[in-house]
Order: structure tokens, then C-alpha cells, then sequence
């Protein structure tokens, strides 16, 4: 098991990595990860994320308050938006947030990347949705972001970036990482007259796929949003998944899914 100043290690190299890729341009994103339920590592703010060393990072709490950080340091203004991904998914262990090219591209044109083009991106993500545009540093964004953590293990944050999240700090990178490919030969593709679309069927075959390899994380291949509605899964909902999460009633709302995909599974 890593020790604290192994993880600060970590997340100084993710962020090294996140700004030599590209996806964040001068001090912007964040990275987090949970050391337990009521402590939490995080970037601090106004500070470039492909310069950090261990002593940059901070240490807050739950709600966001400082435990313990170096002087001249304190939390990323978006702490409130990790600890809401916390607080709703207990399986996630970290957050990455970051501006890729591609995917804010698609995010400010508001455009969900639903469509699915290739089988990587089927199994690993499913579609990434596009979270409703809040200011940053408010409860807006955790607001918005809410209504899509039960569904989805990756969002597009309108007008502003993406947002990724898994249960090891490699593992929400790698998410990063497929949101921002994904959106590129999306993107491309539509640059050479539009991509050919894997058929439901064979949507279906590779959700079977992601099943056996009892992969973790929210995923249409286990629970759709749309599927309360008896409407295709979010590959071929043409950008309704917009609406997840709009029932005042979620725990009725997950029953419902649940039943609806264990009835298209035979079980």
C-alpha cells in the first residue's frame, strides 16, 4: 500500500502528464485523490500542474477545509467538485479534471459523445454526457455534475472541460485519457464526411464483453439512464441522456433501471 508521500509523488507525474499531453493549459485542472473517508490529497491552486513536487500538494477534509498544507499553498477552487463525486460515489478514489482540446471542444459546442465509433470507447466509457454549465468555484458545477455520477464514470463539463473519476488515481487518468481520444477521431471522423457507427447489435455484443471482464464503474452496458424509459441505451439516445438524473425520487428511479436491464438480460 502507498504512503502518503508516494501518492503526492503520483499525483505530481499524473500531472506532468495531464500538461505534456496538452490538456490543461497554464495553472488549470485539479487532481484529487481519497485517503479515507475523511481525508483527501489535492493540487493546490494557481499552480502550473507540470511543475508540481510532493510538497505542493494539500491536504483537506470532506468538506473541503485545509488539514494541513505548506505555506504559500492552499486547495484547488474546484475542491467542491471532487468532494461531490466523494460523497456520491463511494467506489471512486480519485478525480482528475482537465481542458483536453477535443472533448472541451465538443463540451462548448455542447455536444455529448455519444455515438459509438470504436469498440475501446464502447467497453471503456460507454457515452460521456454533457454536465449543464455552473461558474466555477460555486456549488453550480457539483450541482450540475450530480446528476450524472450514478451513470456515467466520465463527463463533459459545458463551456469548460471534463471530468473523470475511477477507484485508483491510473485508472481516472486512463479515463481522461479515453474522453480526449474518443472526442479526437470523433472529431476527425466528422472532418471526412461522418463516422460509420457500430450497429446496436454489435454495441450490445461488446457491452457483453465489458460484463465478463466484470469491469467496475457506471456504465449503460449495466445501468442506462434511458432505460427507465424503455428508450435504447445511451449510444443511440441522440444526446437525451441530457436528462439523467431529472427524478426527485433517484433511489426509485435506480430500482426501476436495475429491473428494466435485468429484464433485457434474461435474469
Amino acid at each position: 500500500m502507498q504512503n502518503e508521500y508516494e501518492i503526492k509523488k503520483e499525483i505530481c507525474d499524473i500531472g506532468k502528464r495531464i500538461y505534456n499531453r496538452g490538456m490543461v493549459a497554464s495553472n488549470d485542472g485539479n487532481i484529487s485523490v481519497k485517503l479515507n473517508d475523511h481525508e483527501f490529497l489535492c493540487t493546490p491552486t494557481g499552480v502550473s500542474k507540470g511543475f508540481m513536487t510532493p510538497e505542493f500538494i494539500c491536504k483537506v477534509n470532506e468538506k473541503g477545509e485545509v488539514i494541513q498544507a505548506n505555506p504559500g499553498f492552499k486547495p484547488s477552487s474546484e475542491i467542491k467538485m471532487h468532494m461531490r463525486v466523494y460523497k456520491e460515489r463511494p467506489d471512486v478514489q480519485s478525480v482528475v479534471h482537465a481542458h483536453p482540446i477535443y472533448a472541451t471542444s465538443f463540451a462548448i459546442a455542447g455536444i455529448p459523445l455519444t455515438q459509438p465509433i470504436m469498440p475501446e470507447a464502447v467497453i471503456a466509457l460507454g457515452c460521456v454526457p454533457i454536465a449543464e454549465y455552473g461558474t466555477p468555484s460555486t456549488e453550480e458545477i457539483p450541482d450540475a455534475v450530480s446528476k450524472y455520477l450514478q451513470y456515467f464514470d466520465a463527463v463533459l463539463l459545458e463551456n469548460h472541460g471534463a471530468l473523470s473519476y475511477s477507484d485508483s488515481l491510473l485508472a481516472a487518468y486512463h479515463k481522461m485519457e479515453s474522453v480526449e481520444f474518443y472526442a479526437q477521431l470523433l472529431y476527425q471522423s466528422r472532418m471526412l464526411g461522418g463516422p460509420k457507427e457500430l450497429s446496436k447489435q454489435q454495441v450490445e455484443r461488446l457491452y457483453e464483453i465489458r460484463r465478463q471482464f466484470g469491469m467496475t464503474g457506471k456504465h449503460p452496458a449495466d445501468v442506462c439512464v434511458n432505460n427507465k424509459d424503455g428508450k435504447p441505451s445511451c449510444h443511440s439516445c441522440g444526446g437525451n441522456c441530457h436528462s439523467a438524473g431529472a427524478s426527485d425520487d433517484k433511489a426509485a428511479v435506480i430500482a426501476e433501471i436495475t429491473k428494466k436491464v435485468m429484464e433485457q438480460l434474461g435474469m
